[in-house]
């Protein structure tokens, strides 16, 4: 189906960039290099050869052949204020993991956010009972108690390993909605509405996807037709 794809971007973390063997760059910089990544991508997209000399990278004469009919809308994911104020300047949306009404505004009165898209993301474990979610979650999705600052600067799978082992099942389920209660799984999603968000979608944590969209269809969709 069309309109159904958009490239989400955002500053990076080390996980993913660390192979390169360059030095991990603070947040203020890797904003900027983010900036200068869409500019380049918008530029491929026109067609045709094009170059570019920036502060971080250059191109030569790159060309895409296969464009598509209509380029893609770039999302940028935010946490903070400074990005969000990015993402109003150079997305077509914004997506976040809190329901933070002030990232919200700094997002819409950024140069051209005021009617872009707000994409929320809700991470949950559903499960039959709340202490088995509890677990799957804690199995699962230990990173959801690491704090984001730190989650973009650890660099390898064994790091957010050792890490994890500091998570307990507790800390997990304060940062996921956990179990089968309905109201709160309704409540989470509503605080997106409230804080501005107009698109809301749910991340699933645990392998009984069957019985998650069963028990969305069920009960919680219903809320919010």
């Amino acid at each position: 189906m069309p309109d159904r794809f958009f490239l989400g971007l955002g500053t990076g973390e080390n996980l993913n960039e660390h192979i390169f063997g360059m030095h991990w760059p603070p947040s203020d910089v890797r904003r900027k290099m983010l900036q200068e990544a869409v500019m380049i991508l918008r530029l491929l997209w026109r067609g045709g050869a094009q170059s570019f000399r920036g502060e971080y990278f250059s191109l030569e004469k790159a060309q895409v052949f296969s464009l598509p009919e209509k380029p893609p809308p770039i999302m940028i994911a935010a946490a903070g204020g400074r990005a969000a104020e990015l993402a109003g300047e150079i997305g077509d949306g914004l997506i976040s993991t809190i329901a933070n009404d002030s990232l919200v505004r700094k997002f819409r009165v950024s140069d051209g956010g005021s009617e872009k898209p707000r994409y929320g993301q809700v991470t949950v474990c559903w499960a039959k009972t709340e202490d088995e979610a509890k677990k799957i979650a804690k199995e699962w999705w230990p990173v959801a108690a690491i704090p984001g600052e730190l989650m973009s600067q650890l660099a390898t799978p064994a790091e957010f390993e050792a890490v994890a082992q500091f998570v307990d099942e507790k800390a997990v389920a304060a940062k996921i909605i956990c179990g089968p209660d309905r109201d709160r799984h309704v409540e989470e999603i509503e605080s997106y509405r409230k804080a501005g968000f107009d698109h809301v979608y749910i991340h699933q944590v645990g392998p009984d996807q069957n019985g998650f969209f069963e028990f969305y269809q069920r009960e919680i969709l219903p809320k919010f037709k």
